[in-house]
Order: structure tokens, then sequence, then C-alpha cells
């Protein structure tokens, strides 16, 4: 696979206070990738995108989009570029189709007007061409954030927060564009606080606490990995308590009295589950449905940071 964006022992330590935002950072991001990159407040994120689009000078290391090295060619890195921000900054008094058209200019680019009208349209912003930014809502905003970014047809997009303050039809609606953008091979990198986003999305994702990146893996991989596997047990007949004989297993009783929980690793051979069964039949414990539940990527990443 061709690497999109190459870092190489990246550190940035800001001098007023010696606080070391980013530590030594290596990544690879492939063309046409979805990686995305979690962490608890203040872990770093934004430092590492801005790092990466120019905003953020770098203490020491390397940056590379497209082979192009961000210091000593900005110009022709900074064009492969596209970023929506965490933060709305818009030009209020404006239109939204002047705002993105404009934006498409200060990159160089030529007018194109049947490319602005896909954007727009394919971010239900069409009808809202016309409007002045400031009387649009903050979901509608982020939707022009978006626009503006992908005005200059860029090869890679960051999404810092794409879906804060934005409701869940939007959210999907993000979803669908992220995807269709990736086929047509536009390298994608967003953070996100909503763990479900990364789980649906990426390809990848990186965990980033405290300045380091801690943890970078295929998505399904991972919670192969480090996922646990819930075993959730219907029984025919209420239970006061779990048996003292059962104690190894530390089944968890229901409030019913009539529902157990297993909780096991699926990577090891010997998980208990067929040993918990012969358990049961020999105290009498009759089963009426099972089913199991797969630990979600956000338990996954609270397990990481604590430890």
């Amino acid at each position: 696979m061709t690497a999109m964006i190459q870092i190489q022992n990246l550190n940035k330590i800001y001098k007023r206070n010696q606080f070391k935002a980013l530590e030594n950072i290596n990544l690879e991001i492939n063309q046409g990738e979805i990686f995305a990159l979690l962490g608890p407040n203040g872990a770093g994120k934004t430092t590492l995108i801005s790092t990466i689009c120019g905003l953020v000078n770098p203490s020491s290391g390397t940056i590379k989009i497209g082979n192009f090295d961000i210091i000593h060619e900005y110009r022709q890195a900074r064009q492969l570029v596209g970023l929506v921000p965490q933060e709305l900054t818009t030009d209020a008094f404006e239109t939204v189709w002047n705002t993105v058209s404009f934006t498409r200019g200060l990159f160089g680019h030529r007018k194109n007007p049947e490319y602005i009208e896909h954007v727009l349209k394919s971010l239900s912003l069409w009808e809202k061409k016309d409007s002045k930014l400031m009387t649009l809502s903050g979901g509608m905003k982020r939707r022009v954030m978006i626009a503006k970014a992908l005005s200059h047809e860029p090869k890679v997009l960051f999404l810092d927060e794409p879906s804060a303050g934005v409701d869940v039809e939007l959210r999907k609606s993000m979803w669908q564009l992220v995807h269709q953008l990736r086929k047509s091979g536009v390298t994608i990198i967003l953070t996100t606080h909503y763990i479900e986003e990364a789980e649906e999305m990426a390809d990848r994702v990186g965990v980033i606490n405290k300045g380091k990146i801690i943890l970078i893996e295929d998505t399904k991989i991972l919670m192969k990995k480090l996922g646990k596997k819930e075993l959730i047990i219907e029984l025919q007949d209420e239970l006061k308590f779990v048996p003292q004989g059962l104690a190894i297993f530390d089944l968890q009783l229901l409030s019913n009295g009539k529902t157990l929980k297993y909780l096991y690793d699926t990577q090891k051979t010997n998980n208990g589950v067929s040993d918990l069964f012969d358990q049961l039949k020999e105290h009498g414990i009759r089963t009426k449905d099972l089913s199991t539940k797969q630990s979600s990527l956000e338990e996954i990443f609270v397990k990481l940071i604590h430890q």
C-alpha cells in the first residue's frame, strides 16, 4: 500500500512551560484509508492534526504528505489537504455558495460551479446555497465547514470531531459521504469522541494519550485481540443466588433471578464455556436461551487508557 502520510519521530514542546504536547510520534497512513484517532480530552489529538496540516510548527521530526515535506514543501503538501476543524469558524455575513467558492479560489483552483454544486448537494446544502451563514443552524454550519474543506478536491481530509453538536441524521449522512470519498481514493483521518463512529467507519484505529501513540491496530483485529464476549444465559427457573460451586466462573446474576452473565476471552482455547455448562447441568440449573455480546470499541478504549 502507498503511504499518503508519513510521520517520523515527531515531537512538539511548548517552550513557555516546556509542556510535551506530542512525544516521539511515528505513524504511516495509507492512501484511501480511513484512520480514526481516539483519545481523551487533552491527549494531543487536535495538536497532532494541526501539526500535520502545518498550523502548528513541530519541535522536531518530519512529516510528509504525498511525499511532500510540510516544512520545506509547504505549498505542495497543503494543497493536498482539506481540514474540518473542531471549532465553527465561518464568514457570518457571506452566503454558503460564495464562501465555499472563495475557499476553492484560495487554493489556486479555477472556478468550477458544477463541482461546487455537487459538493453542496452531497451535503444537503443546495437549498441553502444563497443563505447567509449567520442564519444557519449549528449542524448546517458544520456541513458548510466540510464543504469548504472539500472545495479544492483534496486527497487527504482531516475531520476533527466532525459529529460534535450535530444530530443523528446528519451524523449518518456524513458517514455516507466519508465512505463515498474513500471510494474515490481520498484518505480520511478523523478524531472523535463517538466511539461507534470509529467502530463503524475506520479501517484502523490509533489511540493517543498524554501526547503518545499507545496503540495502532486494524479495527477488526483490535476487537478480536482485546474484545471479550459476554455470554447471556436465560434460565428456565429463578435463582435466588449463584451456587458456591459456580463461584470460579465469576457469574453475574441479574435482578430478575433468571439471567446469568459470563464474560470470557475469545482468544483463549479453554475459555471456560464448556466447563460452565457442565457445572450448570450438575447443579440442576436448566437453560432456556443463550446469546452472546461482543465488547464494544468504547470498552476496549477505556481499558487501554486506564492501562
